[in-house]
C-alpha cells in the first residue's frame, strides 16, 4: 500500500481512506458508510462534524491559538479548568493540561513523586509504583515500564525501568483459578501483600484502570474491587492513581467511572474524549491535598510541554464538556450501554463468543476457539483481526486487541460508539455485528 512520505502504524496494512465523518458514521473514498463503533479509540464520544464544537475551537483559533503557559495564563484554559473540575469527583478540582493520555499518566507520576519529596524531603524514599499486567498505561519510556502490555513493549524493555505489578480482575481467567465472590477479591488483596512486600515506605502510588480498556476488552471488576482498593491504598499512605484515559467523560455511564463505585482517588487521568477528538487534549485531575502540599512548599509542578494549557484545545475541552451536560449524555452512555449488553449476551449463542462484559457504551467480546475450555485460537490465526474484518465489511468498526493470555495468546474487541447514540443505532450495531460474527465463524471453523 502507497502511504507516500508518510509513516504509517503499519507499511503492510491495507488501510481504507476515511474522507469524512458525521455522527456516528464514517465515510470512505469510494463513498461507503461505516458505523463508527468504537469512537476510533474511545475518543470521538460526540461523533463526526459537530459544528458547535468546530466553530469554538475556530473562534479560539482567531482570538488566541498560543501563549505559552510559563508565562502567561489566558481564559480559555481557565474556563476549561472549571468545566473540567463541575464533573469531578471528591475534591479533585485542580486541573493540569496536556495533550493526550500519556503524557497524562507522566504528568501523575511525576506529580506524585514531587508531592511525596516535598511532603518529606528530598531523602523521600518513595520511589515505586505499583500497576498491573495487562495494562495500557502509554506508549512513552516512562509508561511502558508501568504498563503490562507484553505486545507494545517486548521490543523496548532495556529502555525503561520496570515497576512491579499484581494480575488484573480477569473474572473470566482468574489468575488464582479462583471464582468470586468466594475468591474474597483476591486480585485486590494481592495490592496489599505487594505493598508490605516491596515496604510501603517505598511505594508512591498504585496505578490502574477502572474498566481494562483495549488489553483486555472492556474488563470491569467484580463488585467491592476498587473500595478494597481504596481502602488499602489509605491504609499503607499510597497514592490512588486513576487511569480514566478510556473511561472517563462519560464512557460508562457516569462523568467519571469511579463514580460508580463512589470512589475518590488522589489522581485522575483523563484525555480521549477529553475534546471527543477535535484537538489532542489530555489533563489530569488532582486531590486538594496534593495541590496544599506544593503550594506550601516549592509553589511550581516541576514539569511542563509547550503544549501544556493550550488555548485551542481549552475551548475543545470546553465545549465538549457543556454539550455532554445539556444534552445529557452520561444518562444516554448509561441506557444506550445496557441496551448493547443485552444485544452482545444474545450472541452468546454464537461458537465463538466466550465472554462479554463491560459498563455503559464500553463493551468487549473474548473470541475463543472452544467455549468450554475458553482455549484461544492459536495466535497465527490473528482470529480479532479476522473479526475485525467481517465486522467492516458490514460496515461496522470495532476496536481490536490480542495477547491477554500470558502476553501472547487470546483475542478480544471493544464496541464503544459515540454517546450520542440512538436506540435505533444500537440496534443496528448489533445487527452488523452479529452478522460480522457469523461470517467470522464460517471462516475460523477448523
Amino acid at each position: 500500500m502507497d502511504f507516500g512520505k508518510l509513516i504509517p502504524r503499519n507499511y503492510k496494512a491495507e488501510l481504507r481512506k476515511a474522507v469524512r465523518g458525521k455522527g456516528i458514521y464514517l465515510y470512505d473514498d469510494e463513498d461507503r458508510e461505516y458505523i463508527d463503533g468504537c469512537c476510533g479509540a474511545l475518543i470521538s464520544s460526540l461523533g463526526h462534524g459537530n459544528e458547535e464544537v468546530a466553530k469554538a475551537v475556530y473562534d479560539q483559533l482567531l482570538t488566541l491559538e498560543f501563549a505559552h503557559p510559563s508565562r502567561w495564563k489566558n481564559d480559555a484554559t481557565l474556563e476549561a479548568a472549571e468545566e473540567v473540575a463541575s464533573i469531578a469527583p471528591g475534591d479533585l478540582k485542580n486541573v493540569w493540561f496536556v495533550s493526550g493520555g500519556s503524557e497524562a499518566i507522566e504528568s501523575a507520576l511525576k506529580l506524585a513523586r514531587q508531592y511525596f519529596v516535598e511532603r518529606d524531603g528530598k531523602g523521600s524514599g518513595k520511589t515505586t509504583f505499583i500497576a498491573r499486567w495487562n495494562s495500557y498505561h502509554g506508549s512513552t519510556i516512562g509508561t511502558m515500564g508501568l504498563a503490562g502490555s507484553m505486545a507494545r513493549r517486548r521490543e523496548f524493555t532495556p529502555l525503561f525501568q520496570e515497576s512491579p505489578k499484581i494480575p488484573p480482575h480477569y473474572c473470566y481467567r482468574c489468575p488464582y483459578d479462583m471464582t468470586c465472590p468466594s475468591c474474597e477479591l483476591k486480585c485486590a488483596t494481592a495490592l496489599e501483600d505487594e505493598i508490605q512486600r516491596i515496604g510501603p515506605e517505598r511505594v508512591i502510588a498504585f496505578v490502574a484502570e477502572p474498566v481494562v480498556g483495549s488489553t483486555v476488552g472492556a474488563l470491569n471488576p467484580p463488585e467491592g474491587y476498587w473500595q478494597r482498593i481504596r481502602e488499602i491504598c489509605t491504609k499503607y499512605d499510597v497514592l490512588l492513581i486513576a487511569d480514566e484515559v478510556m473511561t472517563g467523560i462519560g464512557r460508562t455511564g457516569k462523568a467519571f467511572c469511579v463514580d460508580h463505585w463512589d470512589v475518590v482517588p488522589e489522581i485522575i487521568c483523563s484525555a480521549k474524549a477529553m475534546a471527543s477528538g477535535y484537538s489532542p487534549a489530555g489533563g489530569i485531575l488532582v486531590s486538594q491535598k496534593l495541590v496544599d502540599v506544593l503550594k506550601g512548599g516549592s509553589g511550581a509542578f516541576q514539569h511542563g510541554h509547550t503544549y501544556n494549557a493550550n488555548p485551542a484545545s481549552a475551548a475543545a475541552i470546553t465545549a465538549t464538556i457543556r454539550i455532554m451536560k445539556r444534552d445529557g449524555l452520561f444518562e444516554n452512555a448509561m441506557k444506550r450501554g445496557e441496551q448493547l449488553m443485552a444485544g452482545l449476551k444474545d450472541m452468546m449463542d454464537l461458537p465463538i463468543v466466550g465472554d462479554v462484559r463491560g459498563l455503559g457504551l464500553m463493551r468487549g467480546i473474548e473470541i475463543v476457539a472452544n467455549k468450554d475450555t475458553k482455549e484461544p485460537f492459536p495466535p497465527s490465526i490473528k482470529a480479532a483481526a479476522l473479526v475485525t474484518s467481517c465486522c467492516m465489511d458490514q460496515g461496522l468498526v470495532i476496536y481490536p486487541g490480542t495477547g491477554m493470555i500470558n502476553g501472547v495468546a487470546g483475542d478480544q474487541f471493544l464496541i464503544a460508539p459515540p454517546l450520542i447514540v440512538t436506540e435505533a443505532q444500537i440496534d443496528d450495531i448489533l445487527k452488523k455485528l452479529r452478522a460480522g460474527l457469523e461470517e467470522a465463524c464460517v471462516r475460523l471453523k477448523p
